[in-house]
C-alpha cells in the first residue's frame, strides 16, 4: 500500500535539548536527515518569538541543506511574515502563541482574528507558500479558515490525546466530524499535538486526514531506541491503521 497519510516530523525538541547547554550538539538538521532517512515525508520547525528552540540559523540551514518539505509554524506576527516571505518554505502553518506557555496550549482563533490574519493569508499564498491555520477542531474555525483562503488547515489534536476513558470517544468524534466538513469545504486537512503511539491509530484512520504532525513524542522515545527506530513505529503504525479502516465513525 502506498503512503496515503503523510508523516511529518516536528524537530523543535532536538533544539531544545542543544539550547540547554548553549552549544552545536545536537544538531537539529542531523535529525531532520535521520527523519528523511526513517520515512518522514516532511520536516515541522517552530521559529518561536522568543527563539526557545528552533533558531533563526536553524531555519536558514534547514532551507538550504534539507530536500524534505519544510513546514515552518509561526505565529502571525510582522516578524514571522517577514522570515517566511524571505526563506519561502513549502509550507507555513500560523500557530497561536504565548510567551509563557510551555507548548502551544490549543488552536488558533482563526474566526475572531480573520481581520488579522488575512494579510499573512494573502501574502504567503501570492509567494507560493502552502499556509495551513493550526486550529481546534471546531466548525466555526474551519469556516473562518475557508473565508480567509487557507488551503489547509491542522486539527489541535490535543484535548483528544488528553483525554480519559470518559471523554475519548467524544473527542475522537470531534476530529472525525472537522475532518469531514474540512473535506466539504475544500480544504485539506492535517492533525497533530499529543500523538503517540498509544493513540495514533484512530487519528490515522480518519480517511479525509493527510498528514500527521508528530514530534515531542518522537524525541522522547529517541532517547530510549533511536530516531530511526521511532519513526519507523511511528510510520508503521499509521500505515497498519489506515489500511485497517474501514471508516471514520468504526475507526
Amino acid at each position: 500500500m502506498g503512503k496515503t497519510l503523510r508523516l511529518g516530523v516536528n524537530i523543535d525538541h532536538v533544539a531544545t535539548i542543544r539550547n540547554a547547554r548553549g552549544i552545536a550538539h545536537p544538531d537539529p538538521i542531523r535529525a531532520a536527515r535521520m527523519a528523511a532517512e526513517a520515512g518522514a515525508d516532511g520536516i515541522t520547525a517552530h521559529l518561536r518569538e522568543d527563539r526557545r528552540h528552533i533558531s533563526d540559523d536553524d531555519i536558514e540551514r534547514l532551507s538550504a541543506q534539507i530536500d524534505l518539505p519544510l513546514n515552518f509554524e509561526m505565529a502571525a506576527t510582522e516578524e514571522m511574515l517577514a522570515i517566511a516571505l524571505r526563506y519561502r518554505p513549502h509550507a507555513a502553518c500560523i500557530v497561536p502563541e504565548k510567551r509563557q506557555e510551555i507548548t502551544t496550549e490549543g488552536g488558533l482563533d482563526a474566526h475572531g482574528g480573520e481581520n488579522h490574519l488575512r494579510r499573512h493569508v494573502d501574502e504567503m499564498g501570492k509567494a507560493g507558500i502552502r499556509v495551513s491555520l493550526f486550529i481546534d477542531p471546531e466548525p466555526a474555525q474551519l469556516w473562518a479558515a475557508k473565508r480567509l483562503g487557507a488551503p489547509v488547515v491542522e486539527l489541535h489534536t490535543g484535548c483528544y490525546a488528553e483525554a480519559g476513558a470518559d471523554t475519548w470517544a467524544a473527542e475522537l468524534g470531534r476530529l472525525c466530524d472537522a475532518a469531514e466538513l474540512a473535506a466539504e469545504l475544500g480544504l485539506e486537512c492535517h492533525a497533530g499535538h499529543g500523538l503517540s503511539y498509544d493513540n495514533v491509530g484512530p487519528v490515522a484512520a480518519i480517511a479525509n486526514l493527510k498528514e500527521l504532525n508528530i514530534g515531542h513524542f518522537l524525541i522522547g522515545e529517541a532517547i530510549f531506541g533511536g530516531l530511526d527506530s521511532a519513526i519507523k513505529r511511528m510510520r508503521a503504525l499509521m500505515d497498519k491503521a489506515r489500511a485497517e479502516a474501514a471508516g471514520c465513525r468504526s475507526a
